[in-house]
C-alpha cells in the first residue's frame, strides 16, 4: 500500500509522461498560437476558440466557461472518469507501471470492472476476427462480405468478425472461448456477450452475425454491433450499455474516421454500420454512424472537437424530416453547422455509390441543404403556403423553436421561419402561442415536463408505456425512488391501479390518464409512434431492454444514496458531532464494501 509521498510521486511521475497536448488534441481541433495552443472548448458552445492549453505548464483554461485544469482534470471531466481511473488511463496510454495505489475499494472494483470490460471486448473481438478469416463454417459469412463488396483490407480496418450459429457452435461459442481464456463469467454478462438463463446457466447474446466492434477514440473495444446472416430477428443489434458503453456518447467509426474527419473539416452521419463501411470501401473516409439511437447531443459535442460540419445522409425512404427536427436545436446548441443530404428514393449509401461513385456521394454532401432550410421546404411540400398551410407548418415548427434552450438563437429561428413565411415576427409567436387557459398552461407543462426527462428517465418511461407487464421488476428495482417527477409517478401510480384492476397494456393506461391532459399527449404520441421494438423481435428486445434499464436504476440507486450520505455527514461535521460523523462514515465504508 502506498503512503502520501509515493502517491504523489506516482501521480508526477505520469503527468509528467503524458503531454497534455497530444491527449487534449485527440479530441479538440488546436492551432499554434505563440507559446499556447487554442481550439474550440468542449466543455461549452463557441464559434470562437476562447480554450487555451499552456504546454510549458501543462494545464489547460477556457476563458468562455472557466474551466482549467491540468491533464488529470481534462481527462476526468471529458470522459467522465474518477481520478484513480484517469490515472490508470493515462498510465496505459504512455506505458507506465502502476503499483497499487491507496484507493478505496470502491474505487479499486470501479477500476478492475472496466479493465475487464476491455479486456472480455477485447478478447471477444479477436476471437471473431479469427473465426471469420479461417473458419470453414464462417463461408457463408465470407462470401456474404465478398458479395456485398467489402475487401480484406476493410474487414482487417474495422476489425470485422462473424459468431456462428447454434447449429454449429452451441449457445455459448464465445462464452466458452472467453472462459477458456480465464475472462471471469461475470465480465462477460456484464460486457453483454453471455446472457443469463432464467433456468440458470448462460447463452451467447451474439450468434449467426457479421460483428462490428465498437471503438472509443482511444481505439479499445468498447462493444458489438451484430448483423444477423439468417432470416431472423432483430436483423442489427448492438451490445447493451456498460461502465465502458454509453450509447448515447459513442459512434461507430469515429475512431478509424477521426483524422479524415479532421483534416477535411466535415463529418457525414449515415444510419447503419454497413452504410459506413460501404463508403469506406469507395474511399469516403469521414463518415460516423449513431448506436441504434438518435443523434444525441453528446454525439454532436465530439464531433465538434473534429470539424466545423455535419452533414446527414438519409436513406430516400427514411424518416428523415423526423430525424432532422430532432437535431436542429441540438445543433443550435453546439452551435456545430449541419445539413441534410437525401438519397433519391430506392436508394441507400450502397446502392447510390455503386451507381453513382465516390464522386456521386461527394456532389450529393457537397449540395446538402442547411438544417433549417431542409425542415421548412419539407413543410412547404408537405402542407403547401395557403393559410391553412402556414398554420400547420408553424404548429409544427413550435416544438422546434421551443425546444431550443438559448434565447438568442431561439429569437433568430423565429425571425429566419417568419421571414421565409412572409409574416411579422409577432404573428409567428401569436399563431404558435395563442390565447392559453390556467388549464392549458398546466397541461403544457405536463407535456414538456416528460417530454424534457433526462434521457435514461424518458427511456424509461416510454417502456413502461409499451411494456406495462414488466413494470413490476423494475418497482422492486427502486423506479420510484430514482424518477420522482410528478408527471411520471402519475402514470406509474395509474398502472399500479389498473394492475389491481386486470391485465396491463398501453391502451388502458391511455384511458385511464385525463382526457386533454399532457399526459395522455404524451402517451398518445408514443403510440402512434409505436414500439421502438417492433421491428426488432420485440420479445428479445423488450428482455434486453428492461434489462438495460434495471442495471442503470441499480447504478442510480446507489449513486443518489451515496450522495445523500455525504451530504449528512457534512452537516454533521458543521454541527460538531463528531459521533454521528464517525458512525455516519462507517456507514459509508459499508457501502463501499457492498458495491
Amino acid at each position: 500500500m502506498t503512503n502520501a509521498y509515493e502517491r504523489e510521486e506516482i501521480k508526477n511521475k505520469v503527468r509528467e509522461a503524458a503531454d497534455i497536448v497530444q491527449v487534449i488534441g485527440d479530441v479538440v481541433e488546436l492551432k499554434k498560437a505563440g507559446v499556447r495552443y487554442t481550439g474550440l472548448c468542449p466543455f461549452h458552445a463557441e464559434k470562437t476558440p476562447s480554450f487555451s492549453v499552456n504546454p510549458q505548464g501543462q494545464f489547460f483554461h477556457c476563458f468562455g466557461c472557466g474551466e482549467s485544469g491540468d491533464v488529470f482534470s481534462f481527462v476526468m471531466k471529458y470522459n467522465r472518469l474518477s481520478f484513480p481511473e484517469a490515472l490508470k488511463e493515462l498510465a496505459r496510454r504512455y506505458q507506465i507501471d502502476l503499483p497499487e495505489p491507496h484507493l478505496s475499494e470502491a474505487d479499486r472494483e470501479r477500476i478492475r470492472e472496466r479493465e475487464v470490460l476491455y479486456a472480455v471486448n477485447e478478447k471477444a473481438a479477436g476471437v471473431y476476427e479469427q473465426y471469420l478469416a479461417t473458419s470453414a463454417e464462417a463461408a457463408s459469412a465470407r462470401k456474404y462480405l465478398e458479395e456485398r463488396g467489402v475487401p480484406g483490407d476493410v474487414i482487417q480496418s474495422f476489425r470485422i468478425g462473424y459468431t456462428p450459429d447454434t447449429s454449429v457452435a452451441g449457445w455459448s461459442f464465445i462464452t466458452s472461448k472467453l472462459q477458456g481464456m480465464k475472462m471471469p463469467l461475470a465480465g462477460i454478462e456484464k460486457a453483454g456477450l453471455a446472457v443469463r438463463k432464467e433456468t440458470g446457466g448462460y447463452y451467447d447474446r451474439f450468434r449467426d452475425r457479421i460483428l462490428f466492434p465498437i471503438m472509443n477514440v482511444s481505439g479499445q473495444v468498447v462493444a458489438f454491433g451484430g448483423r444477423i446472416l439468417g432470416d431472423g430477428q432483430p436483423k442489427y443489434m448492438n451490445s447493451p450499455e456498460s461502465p465502458v458503453f454509453d450509447k448515447s456518447r459513442t459512434l461507430f467509426g469515429l475512431y478509424q474516421h477521426k483524422e479524415n474527419i479532421r483534416s477535411s473539416r466535415k463529418a457525414i452521419v449515415v444510419e447503419g454500420n454497413f452504410d459506413l463501411v460501404l463508403l469506406s470501401v469507395h474511399g469516403i473516409d469521414n463518415v460516423v454512424a449513431p448506436l441504434g439511437t438518435a443523434l444525441t447531443r453528446d454525439h454532436i459535442r465530439s464531433l465538434r472537437g473534429f470539424c466545423d460540419e455535419v452533414v446527414m445522409l438519409f436513406d430516400g425512404d427514411s424518416a428523415g424530416l423526423k430525424a432532422a427536427m430532432r437535431t436542429v436545436p441540438l445543433f443550435l446548441a453546439e452551435q456545430v453547422d449541419a445539413k441534410v443530404a437525401v438519397l433519391p428514393d430506392g436508394h441507400d449509401p450502397d446502392s447510390y455509390v455503386r451507381e453513382n461513385g465516390r464522386e456521386g456521394i461527394i456532389e450529393l454532401v457537397d449540395n446538402a441543404s442547411h438544417l433549417a432550410e431542409f425542415v421548412f421546404d419539407v413543410l412547404v411540400k408537405q402542407f403547401g403556403t395557403t393559410l391553412d398551410g402556414k398554420n400547420r407548418i408553424i404548429g409544427e415548427l413550435r416544438q422546434l423553436v421551443s425546444s431550443c434552450d438559448d434565447t438568442v438563437q431561439r429569437s433568430l429561428m423565429v425571425g429566419h421561419f417568419s421571414e421565409m413565411l412572409s409574416i411579422t415576427t409577432e404573428q409567428f409567436q401569436s399563431s404558435m402561442s395563442g390565447p392559453k387557459t390556467g388549464q392549458r398552461q398546466k397541461e403544457e407543462r405536463q407535456g414538456a415536463s416528460l417530454q424534457n426527462l433526462p434521457r435514461k428517465q424518458r427511456q424509461l418511461v416510454e417502456f413502461v408505456v409499451f411494456y406495462p407487464e414488466l413494470l413490476g421488476e423494475l418497482l422492486e428495482a427502486g423506479l420510484e425512488d430514482v424518477v420522482t417527477s410528478p408527471d411520471v409517478i402519475h402514470i406509474v401510480d395509474c398502472l399500479k391501479e389498473l394492475a389491481a384492476r386486470g391485465p396491463l397494456s398501453a391502451d388502458r393506461l391511455l384511458m385511464e390518464l385525463a382526457e386533454e391532459s399532457g399526459e395522455r399527449q404524451y402517451v398518445a404520441e408514443l403510440l402512434v409512434q409505436g414500439s421502438p421494438g417492433d421491428e426488432e423481435g420485440e420479445d428479445d428486445w423488450a428482455r434486453h431492454m428492461c434489462d438495460e434499464l434495471l442495471v442503470w436504476l441499480h447504478e442510480e440507486k446507489k449513486m443518489r444514496s451515496g450522495a445523500s450520505l455525504l451530504h449528512k455527514i457534512k452537516e454533521a461535521q458543521l454541527a460538531g458531532d463528531d459521533v454521528l460523523v464517525m458512525k455516519l462514515l462507517a456507514r459509508k465504508q459499508e457501502m463501499g464494501k457492498n458495491k
